[in-house]
């Protein structure tokens, strides 16, 4: 019968495994913890220099300056004007430029402007796109005309009157209404009407009178007059004028303030 191993035996086959195990552990460990290598730091210092580069070109170098500005969108504020208030830095770093301020500053001193764009044109340039507000009424005041835009704003002041936009007259001031809608409610009224009235009815609308939240009269070309009454029911109303106008062309007089049971009288 043979014998097993020796306490000896067996004790040379446990360091034998275990110094076998040893040199695995410590090379992955130093792996692990190995020093980039010169490759990885030339790459680096490449991406740096890249970096380093890009910003010189975009704020040192002469490459991406401001040269020209544009101005596209205007119709009767001129590109001048809005080039003055803009005030672009000619020959500042185009990256540089504050678009926000300048669209706010246009905004605030040219009331006219309803909106306004500022790009960059790479690589000389910046764009100015404006949209000018358009007037739907025009108030009447010390022999000028104040433009009223059609969220009721007043906008601007000008000598002579646009072709085509209707006078607003507010004849409100004995009314009982004005105790519950003051005149800028009255005048936002009047600029509902205006806004629901069909474009052929618009071209021939003269006057847009207001003397209470609920009466409000348009007066057309050849002396015609249409009493709307209150800013409710627009389209309705629109509709119904339309039919009117095209069933009696001969009235002087119609009546859509109960679109239900219209009238046209006279001539």
């Amino acid at each position: 019968m043979a014998a097993g191993p020796t306490t000896a035996e067996k004790s040379g086959a446990s360091t034998s495994m275990g110094s076998s195990d040893g040199p695995s552990r410590t090379g992955a460990r130093n792996r692990r913890f190995r020093v980039p290598g010169a490759r990885v730091l030339l790459i680096a210092l490449a991406v740096l220099a890249l970096v380093a580069g890009g910003v010189w070109a975009l704020y040192g170098s002469a490459w991406f300056r401001v040269e020209r500005v544009k101005t596209y969108g205007t119709t009767v504020l001129t590109p001048r004007e809005v080039e003055e208030v803009a005030a672009v830095p000619v020959g500042a770093p185009l990256v540089s430029i504050d678009t926000d301020a300048i669209e706010a500053r246009l905004r605030q001193e040219l009331p006219r402007i309803e909106s306004v764009d500022v790009v960059r044109s790479w690589p000389h340039g910046i764009g100015l796109k404006v949209t000018e507000r358009k007037p739907v009424l025009l108030m009447e005041k010390g022999g000028k005309f104040v433009e009223v835009d059609a969220t009721g704003k007043p906008f601007a002041t000008v000598d002579t009157a646009p072709r085509g936009v209707p006078r607003l007259v507010l004849d409100a001031a004995s009314s009982p209404s004005l105790r519950r809608f003051d005149a800028d409610r009255l005048l936002r009224e009047a600029v509902r009407v205006r806004g629901e009235l069909p474009a052929e009815i618009a071209r021939n609308t003269r006057v847009v009178r207001v003397t209470s939240y609920d009466s409000v009269t348009l007066e057309l070309t050849r002396g015609r007059s249409v009493f709307w009454g209150s800013g409710e029911h627009g389209p309705v109303k629109a509709r119904v004028l339309t039919a009117l106008l095209k069933a009696t062309p001969k009235a002087g007089h119609f009546d859509v303030s109960a679109p239900t049971a219209p009238a046209s009288s006279g001539s």
